[in-house]
Formats: structure tokens, sequence, C-alpha cells
């Protein structure tokens, strides 16, 4: 994603470049379709999976969506994932292993799974109880984390100096490695050693010895599996694997992420990992990953999520193991699917999709990540429980950091709650019920002290204009015009002259601002501009100066009337990415303003609830014998009844 803002603009702020190439591209609308490409093209590269960075880009990150940007985001994740196949399939780190261009499965499909098993009807039950766990601990996991979280930004507020906070922030990503560390290498010793177990192909009982290496655990499994300090036999043991063994605590945290999850999704080993370390490695790994998520350094979520949940997923599947005995594929088809590697596969899925709530997209990714599309159903199955199970109970992790952060970020659809159970339907309410009133306008001309007065008095990020044909008339609306906009105009004295002059003038291209330098989207030096606007305020002289603000103003700015559908305006809002929506009456006069803030869940349930509050307190007082003129909401606060909202927009 900021790659894709960044280098979509071909300019930079911190390098002072500004290309002239995809100039065009410089707008609001090109800039968020080039965020949503490059976080689909992220996702693609990271796992190889083009089709699920583009369900990704459409699920979790766009929120406006058409076709054209559909086949633009997919050639974008096609390329991601082709050039990064093509450096994967000659590179080793950054060493170059030969054999450029050749794609071999092993390379692009990360944590592939080799053994194919059917799937039995049956279990769909299992699933969904993984679904439960996976809904359930991702809501733990979001709700610790945003804990955390609050707790981090409080103890940054309280120290003043900076580098007291740059060496909190440094701290603690130490703090947390020094713990992982001590863990991986000292955990492991809690735990025996255990020696390689596994049922000959001849046996029929099920032995615990391993006599050739024709036996049912996997060699290359072995292999991998990670001795620490536990005793080998000595010698060239080729044809048996009698008296090797291994770790298991070590196994799966003295190695890196992706290695453990290619153990816990290992198929046929069956015996591998016990209950004892797998719940150990659960709650360590749960821990600190809830912990360095959201830390001073770039920790991503997506391998902690599939380790966590493979491990709980592994623990359900050992429980049907140790219950119902073992099953392969090639003796029992019917019962193979009992392998906890499959349900650790599940596991991963359910945990992923209860912290994030994704759920086409992450349905893709497993499966293009792991080539298993025998398990399809039972991974749509688990993520779907653990999406309803976590939206009962918690926000969305991605979503609940965007209001940590005061994010105004919009839902697709609006749901505002009545009293903590009824769903209100805002077909039924207007615009005006949710607008801020009365709204900062700024006229047509306008002198240059009121503007620097507004600028320093309000903190709003745009500004209706109005302007009136008569002087005795009411001003109507005329258009929109931003905070940078008004900024950029002030920064130039060559603009402003006595009102009859800017009034009358004859705008030519000589005389006006290029749009390059008016659309910008910071200042190099605002507090050059503080103290600009105080001069302005000040000096007398710029009360009889006045500026032109028409060739600035976007005409075409939209407005809803006071009584339009707030349901339509809420959804007209968020399609075309607004940030600013003037209400007009039937005169076409500016009553109000509608910023995302306003049309924010909690803001908006107050302002409808407050507007219903206020009919019904109208509809007594017509009633003989009404006496209150107010009426007091579930706090004690007394909410008058007239009055128009004069909260900040």
């Amino acid at each position: 994603g900021l790659i894709g803002a960044g280098l979509g603009q071909f300019r930079s702020g911190t390098l002072g470049l500004r290309l002239p190439c995809f100039s065009r591209f410089r707008n609001s609308e090109d800039r968020r379709n080039f965020i949503s490409a490059g976080a689909g093209a992220g996702v693609a590269s990271a796992f190889g999976a083009p089709v699920g960075g583009l369900l990704f880009a459409m699920e979790e990150v766009s929120s406006y969506w058409n076709m054209k940007l559909s086949w633009q985001i997919f050639f974008c994740c096609m390329v991601a994932t082709v050039t990064t196949d093509l450096f994967n399939s000659a590179f080793t780190g950054f060493l170059y292993k030969g054999e450029f261009g050749l794609f071999k499965a092993d390379k692009y499909i990360i944590f592939q799974v080799k053994s194919q098993i059917a799937v039995n009807i049956i279990a769909f039950v299992p699933a969904f109880i993984i679904g439960v766990l996976g809904g359930m601990l991702g809501s733990l996991f979001n709700f610790l984390n945003l804990k955390l979280a609050r707790l981090r930004r409080t103890l940054l507020a309280k120290s003043s100096s900076s580098c007291v906070k740059r060496l909190l922030r440094m701290s603690e990503p130490v703090m947390i490695m020094i713990l992982m560390a001590t863990a991986s290498v000292f955990l492991p010793s809690a735990f025996d050693c255990t020696p390689v177990r596994c049922e000959d192909v001849v046996a029929t009982s099920n032995s615990y010895s391993c006599l050739t290496t024709s036996s049912r655990l996997d060699p290359e499994q072995l292999s991998a599996v990670e001795p620490h300090t536990c005793p080998q036999p000595e010698g060239n043991h080729t044809d048996s694997l009698n008296g090797t063994t291994y770790n298991q605590v070590a196994t799966l945290m003295f190695v890196t992420g992706e290695e453990g999850i290619h153990h816990l999704f290992s198929r046929e080993t069956h015996r591998q990992f016990d209950y004892g370390p797998l719940l150990t490695v659960l709650v360590i790994y749960f821990t600190l990953a809830c912990w360095c998520a959201g830390t001073g350094i770039s920790s991503g979520l997506v391998v902690p999520m599939l380790f966590i949940g493979g491990l709980y997923g592994r623990v359900i599947g050992q429980l049907l193991v140790t219950l119902f005995g073992v099953h392969y594929a090639d003796e029992d088809k019917y019962w193979a699917w009992m392998d906890p590697g499959a349900f650790a596969l599940i596991g991963a899925a359910s945990f992923f999709g209860g912290v994030s709530r994704l759920t086409m997209s992450l349905t893709v990714i497993m499966i293009e990540i792991t080539n298993d599309v025998q398990f399809l159903l039972l991974i749509m199955v688990a993520i779907m429980v653990a999406k309803w199970v976590g939206d009962f109970v918690t926000h969305p992790i991605y979503h609940a950091l965007l209001e940590l952060k005061c994010i105004p970020f919009l839902d697709a659809e609006p749901v505002i709650m009545h009293a903590g159970k009824d769903l209100l339907n805002l077909e039924l309410h207007c615009a005006k019920d949710a607008m801020s009133a009365p709204a900062r306008a700024v006229h047509l001309v306008e002198p240059v002290s009121n503007l620097a007065q507004l600028l320093l008095d309000t903190p709003h990020g745009g500004y209706p204009v109005v302007q009136s044909e008569h002087p005795e008339e009411e001003p109507t609306f005329y258009g929109m015009i931003n905070r940078m906009e008004l900024c950029v105009l002030l920064m130039h004295e060559e603009l402003f002259d006595t009102k009859e002059i800017v009034t009358k003038a004859a705008f030519d291209q000589e005389t006006l601002l290029d749009y390059n330098v008016v659309a910008v989207h910071k200042l190099q030096n605002p507090y050059e501009l503080d103290n600009l606007l105080s001069k302005y305020q000040k000096d007398p002289k710029y009360q009889t100066l006045f500026i032109n603000l028409q060739p600035y103003i976007n005409q075409s700015a939209p407005s809803v009337h006071k009584k339009f559908s707030l349901h339509r305006t809420y959804i007209i809002f968020r399609s075309m990415g607004m940030r600013h929506l003037p209400v007009v009456d039937s005169g076409n006069h500016v009553v109000g303003m509608l910023t995302r803030k306003d049309l924010m869940g909690f803001s908006l349930e107050e302002r409808v609830v407050r507007s219903m509050r206020r009919k019904e307190t109208k509809e007594k007082s017509v009633q003989p014998g009404y006496v209150n003129a107010a009426l007091e909401d579930d706090t004690g606060t007394t909410i008058p009844i007239d009055p128009e909202d004069h909260m900040m927009y």
C-alpha cells in the first residue's frame, strides 16, 4: 500500500522531487486505487497468491469497487507474483543457485501439502468446533492487542522528551526478542527427549519402533525435526531409525515460524507432537505475538496467526487420534481424515479468520499457499464460524486499530442500534438528523483578515462557499474549498486587492495560480503559515484587502437536501470517497455539514437517537398539560428541545 501510494505519484516531499510523470494520477481517487493495488500486490507476492491478493484488496482495502479496478489489480497481482517467482527460482536468500525461470512447486507454494486426504462428512463437526475456538481466541487476541496499544500510547504520552520516547519504542522490541530467544533456548530443556515413534508397515498392532526407513514416518520430516540437546545414535544408520530422538518444543520454537508451520501441517505424523509441548508453545507464542503486534518494528501478523491456529488445530487433531486411533489413507480411507496435520491447517485458517474476519480472500489464500483443495469446504466452514463468533464479540483487528488511531473509516453499511437491541432503519431519518450545524461558510469574495481568523479558530478540513446576487438576499451554496487550498492562497499576497478590483477582475492564466501549486497535500513550513495568519489577523491593513475565491472553488461539489434519506446519504458519501458534504434547504441555503466523523457509528447513533427524542418531546409538548421543556438522556444530561446541534465538524 505504501509503495502504491508513493510510486503512483512520482514525487517525494522528503527528497524534494516532483517529476512530471504520472501527474494525471495525482488526485484522491487514483491515489486510493494505487493503494489498493499495492496492498493486493503485496499479498500476492508474499504468499504466491495472485487471486488471493485481488480478493484481499476487494474485501479489506477498497471502499469502492468496479470492474475496471478489478482487472487493473488482477494484472498488478499477476506481475508481482511472476516477478517474485522469477527471483525465487534462481536465488536462495542472496545466493544465486541457477535454474532461473524454473518454477518449482516447493518454491512458490510456501506450505505445500503433498499428501492428499479424502474428506468425510463427519469432519465438519470438528471443523465447526475449531471455527468456534478460532473466533474466541481471535477476539481475545484483538482485545489484548488493543489494551496493550492503549497502554503503550499512554506511556509514550507521559514522556515529554523525544529521546525518551525513542528509547521506549526501541526497548520494547528488544525486550520481546530477549524473551523469545530465552524461551526458544531454555524452554525445550523442560521437556524430555522423544524417541522417533511410528508404526512399522509390516506390523499390525500399534508399534512405537521404527525398524526400517520404509516405516510410516516421512524421512523428510525426520531429518527436519530439531534434536536440540537430545542424544543421537552413533554411526551411519541408513536402514534403521531406532535410537533417534528429538525435542518437540525445540522443533517448534528453535526454528523459523515458516519451518514450524511446515511441521504443524505435515501429514501422517500422528505422534510427532504431544499435548504438553503444543499447549505450552501455544500460550507463549500467543502472548508474545499479541505483544509484538503494534510495537516500533515492522512485524507482520500473518505467520504468527497461522502458527497459533496450527497449534490448537493440531491439538484437536491429536485428541481425535487419541480417541479413535491412527488411520492411514491406504488402509482406511473412510477415517483417514483424522490427521493432526490436516486439522492444523483448518485451525490456522480459523484463527486467521477470527482475527482479521476475512472470508473469500482468506479461503483462496489458504488454498494457494498449501495446494490442498481437498479440505476447501472444511476451511470455508471454519472461517465462516470464526467470523460469526468473532463479530459477536469484537471488531476485526484492522478496523479496531483504525478506531484506536482515530481514523474515520466507514463500514459498507451503517448499523445503528437503539437502546442496544433495536436496529434503526436510517431510511426513516433525514440528513439533517446527523449533520453538524451551523456550518462555517466563506463568501465568494472575502476579506483576508476574516479568512485568517477562520483558519485560526476552526480545525475544519473544508468550507462551503456561498454567494448572493443582491446584498439583501441570503447567500446560497456555490461550491467547496478545502483548508489546504485556502492556506496556499493566503501565502500569495499578490492575489490580495481592494474589493472593487478583485470583484471585477478578469481572470487569465498569468494572474491565476497553477493547479499544481494550489492542489498540495501538506505545507513545507506550517510554522511560517501560523505567523502569517496571525499577521493578517492583527494588521488592520488586511481588513480592507480582499481575495476572490472563484477560480479555485470546486463548483461541482455535490450537496444533499436536509430531508434527503440518511441511509442514501451515507451510501453516496462512502461510495464517492467524500470528506465533506454540505446540507442545504429548499432555497439552496447551507444549513449544515456532514463529514466522515459525523457518519461514524457512535456519532451517528448519538445524533439519530437525540433527534428521535427531540421529535418525541415536541409531540408530547402539543398535548394538554405537558409542562417539561427539556428531557434527559441515559446519563442524566439535559437535552434542549429546539437548539440546533453545534458539534464540531
